[in-house]
């Protein structure tokens, strides 16, 4: 597989440095991407670059994620309008954990001939010492060309936060990697972000200025919304590979919910689908787009590489019970409380549904699905009305302790979207 043409199909590739075609294309080569360890969880904006891996192990050649323990602990100046907070290296730590634990979902680190690596660069940089990395580093780069990068430049230009000695000192941290990941292990290309492109050059030409040998670059875009937002960020807050912080009903939904606009786009950068595929689900998209084909395919794709087939199992069974077909009996307390967030909710006493109960007349007319006993016993006679799911027609219907899910919820709804969740209390 040639590796830059499966980028450049699928939308991945923004820029590359010269020579980088005909370098990927010659041999095997091996090649890095660097992860921040700035929370114990990758989020969906980490996923591009993780399948920038995915498919440079698939082409033949030597993946290694460079988990940044040590630059981790400076903070990365790109795209960012001021500093970020210092870590310790004990949060760090904590970090490096979870994160190797994500990746190892995407990546083979067992198959022969080209196993993925994961490496953690405060191995070295920790045990730098301050002059001999000015010796041996800070040397070889010009203070006026630090200036004119784009990243050191922005920060510069803003009077107010400006840019500190330490994160100046970033894009150095981050070339001398490159090098020893070149001594180490003859790695020979970057790959990144494209606010990742000073950063990978400066690496480029310390590994020309100290050992006399060319290395290479690519980028992917960075991914926003077709409206232009910041992909990943909901209402709720980012969108996490950690189940929990982000579940796999969420996730899940985060995929369902995609515009139609971007599902391609999307279904190129996080699958493994081939073309053909992905444009079978396109036509299906401007054919039939209340089917919302393509996004169940990505969400299935996605939440089942992040959170394994029990995971999507779960997500896709949450799912089917808030649409209305699913067994409200196979959620847990915890999914029933995320499934219906936010629907109208309310409470009855324990002691109300034990022996005959309470009327379901009643209870539809008290939470408000009705507005009235009158119009809740028609909508039971017009088969209207469903109990954790079921549909109830029966009039004189008491509700009972042994109806409460999890002995702590009912769901009532009223036709196909109408909920009300009910929680049982002490």
């Amino acid at each position: 597989m040639d590796l830059l043409q499966e980028y450049r199909w699928r939308g991945m590739l923004h820029d590359h440095t010269e020579g980088a075609p005909e370098a990927f294309a010659a041999e095997p080569l091996t090649a890095y991407i660097g992860f921040d360890p700035t929370a114990p969880s990758l989020h969906v904006g980490s996923l591009l670059p993780i399948m920038g891996l995915v498919h440079l192990q698939r082409a033949g050649h030597h993946p290694v994620a460079l988990v940044g323990g040590g630059t981790g602990l400076i903070g990365d100046p790109s795209g960012k309008t001021e500093e970020r907070k210092l870590l310790t290296k004990e949060e760090t730590e904590v970090n490096l954990a979870g994160i190797r634990g994500q990746l190892e979902r995407f990546l083979d680190f067992e198959t022969p001939g080209n196993p993925a690596r994961i490496v953690n660069n405060l191995d070295w940089l920790g045990e730098f010492r301050f002059l001999d990395f000015l010796r041996d580093v800070g040397k070889h780069f010009s203070v006026n060309a630090l200036v004119r990068k784009e990243t050191v430049r922005r920060r510069l230009e803003d009077d107010e936060s400006g840019i500190s000695y330490t994160e100046f000192s970033y894009i150095l941290l981050q070339a001398y990697d490159f090098l020893e990941l070149f001594d180490r292990f003859g790695c020979r290309a970057q790959l990144g972000g494209s606010d990742q492109w000073g950063n990978i050059t400066a690496g480029i030409d310390l590994i020309r200025r100290t050992r006399g040998e060319r290395a290479y670059g690519a980028v992917f875009p960075l991914v926003t919304t077709r409206s232009g937002g910041k992909f990943g960020k909901t209402e709720e807050g980012t969108i996490w590979l950690d189940p929990e912080r982000t579940s796999p009903f969420k996730f899940y939904q985060f995929w369902l919910n995609v515009d139609d606009a971007d599902v391609g786009r999307y279904l190129r950068y996080f699958s493994l689908m081939a073309r053909e595929e992905v444009e079978e689900l396109e036509e299906a998209t401007r054919e039939r787009p209340r089917a919302r084909e393509a996004q169940k395919a990505l969400a299935r794709e996605v939440t089942e590489r992040v959170h394994g087939r029990e995971g999507l199992d779960r997500a896709q069974a949450a799912t089917g019970v808030l649409f209305g077909g699913g067994e409200v009996e196979s959620l847990t307390p915890g999914e029933i409380e995320e499934v219906f967030e936010d629907v109208p909710s309310g409470t009855l006493s324990r002691m109300d549904l034990e022996g005959d109960g309470r009327s379901l007349v009643e209870i539809l007319a008290e939470t408000g699905l009705t507005r009235s006993r009158g119009e809740a016993r028609r909508a039971l006679e017009q088969g209207g009305v469903y109990l954790n799911n079921r549909r109830e027609t029966n009039v004189q219907r008491h509700v009972t302790l042994e109806d409460a899910v999890a002995g702590s919820f009912l769901v009532l709804r009223k036709g196909k979207k109408s909920y009300h969740l009910v929680r049982i209390q002490e």
